[in-house]
């Protein structure tokens, strides 16, 4: 008998989203909160407080004699870095939502179907390019170079392995999930191909650099770097959210869609475009990062069902959630080491995808 599946629900579920979407926001705030005042030095919440009202101008509280101190940590270490992880965490979420609506499937996600592994390329590619253009643009300060070239080179990367994966994955315009993920597998396969290219090439700084970015990290989180994933972030969540009748519109097939007035084509080529855009964003400054925008979506799914007016937003904010938890176990696991987040990410994200598999596997009568 057929397993009971969140694609069989109504997608006019009648659901409270403002409750779950404050209560996700509630546990935001303390997971945050907790990212600031976990790590190899712990600090109280009364210093994490005090600290935070310091930063933003209130100067007559002060913590004695380490208020200086924890000023340091708290404002150039772990906000920058609590930052980046919400809005990374946000882009991985909700292009991974889109990216099931659009593929119309519970096991696509960015890092599974080669967009992750394109943008890597895109991104390592202009590791090792800077080395060679910075003598070449001198005149321009490193950062500005770094900023600007890895987030392009990312994305087009993700662009070309969208692409190639949805064209290999389509058959007289259905889309064949066997395919798309043998695509995924294929071009993960030829990234990594050239990636062990550059690192063969590289020098020693550009091997170390290249060896910590692919395992994930959100070390050294800069303000230029927050400040583009958090605009790219609010520019994914409106123009999604906007699409949201659309993606669940084409649910329910592409033919059904188009006779409701969507232009399908269009809607799909945007939605490719956007995707590859956000996670080219999110690789470039905090590495691969794998399975938050599959495990993220098919939870909320499984809890709400598969209406994308609640399930983009809801998954902006439980991936921020979960790519913060996973940080914090990073840095106090093994404390004073910290691990690659992406390890912890996929510790926790590769059982669940085993489990959806087997789950599928039962769906068919395996």
């Amino acid at each position: 008998m057929e397993q009971p599946s969140y694609q069989n629900r109504p997608l006019d579920t009648c659901v409270p989203l403002k409750q779950y979407a404050t209560i996700a926001s509630l546990v935001l705030i303390v997971t945050a909160i907790a990212s600031i005042a976990l790590g190899p030095i712990s600090i109280s919440l009364n210093q994490v407080f005090i600290s935070l009202l310091n930063l933003f101008g209130w100067q007559h509280i002060s913590l004695a004699e380490t208020s200086s101190y924890l000023n340091v940590v708290i404002g150039q270490i772990r906000l920058p870095r609590t930052l980046l992880c919400i809005a990374v965490g946000s882009i991985l979420a909700i292009c991974g939502a889109v990216m099931q609506g659009l593929f119309r499937n519970p096991l696509a996600d960015p890092s599974i179907l080669g967009v992750s592994s394109g943008a890597s390329v895109g991104a390592a590619l202009s590791i090792v390019a800077i080395g060679v253009l910075k003598h070449y643009l001198s005149w321009l300060p490193p950062s500005t170079v770094s900023l600007w070239l890895t987030p392009m080179m990312a994305f087009w990367g993700a662009l070309a392995a969208t692409i190639l994966v949805y064209k290999l994955g389509t058959i007289s315009g259905r889309t064949s999930v066997n395919l798309m993920l043998l695509g995924g597998i294929a071009v993960s396969s030829i990234a990594g191909a050239i990636i062990g290219l550059l690192s063969y090439i590289a020098d020693d700084q550009q091997l170390r650099a290249l060896s910590f970015w692919q395992m994930g990290s959100l070390e050294g989180a800069t303000w230029p770097q927050i400040s583009l994933c958090w605009a790219s972030l609010i520019g994914l969540v409106v123009y999604f959210q906007r699409q949201a009748n659309a993606l669940n519109a084409l649910l329910l097939g592409e033919a059904e869609a188009g006779h409701l007035g969507i232009n399908v084509n269009r809607l799909k080529l945007e939605l490719i475009a956007f995707t590859a855009f956000g996670v080219s964003i999110a690789v470039s400054v905090s590495g691969i990062i794998g399975f938050v925008g599959l495990v993220v979506p098919h939870l909320i799914r499984l809890v709400l069902g598969p209406s994308h007016c609640h399930l983009l937003p809801l998954s902006a904010l439980l991936g921020a959630i979960l790519l913060l938890f996973s940080d914090i176990i990073s840095r106090t696991l093994i404390t004073p080491a910290q691990l690659p987040v992406g390890i912890v990410t996929a510790a926790i994200g590769a059982p669940f995808f085993i489990f959806l598999l087997m789950q599928q596997r039962q769906r068919f009568g395996g």
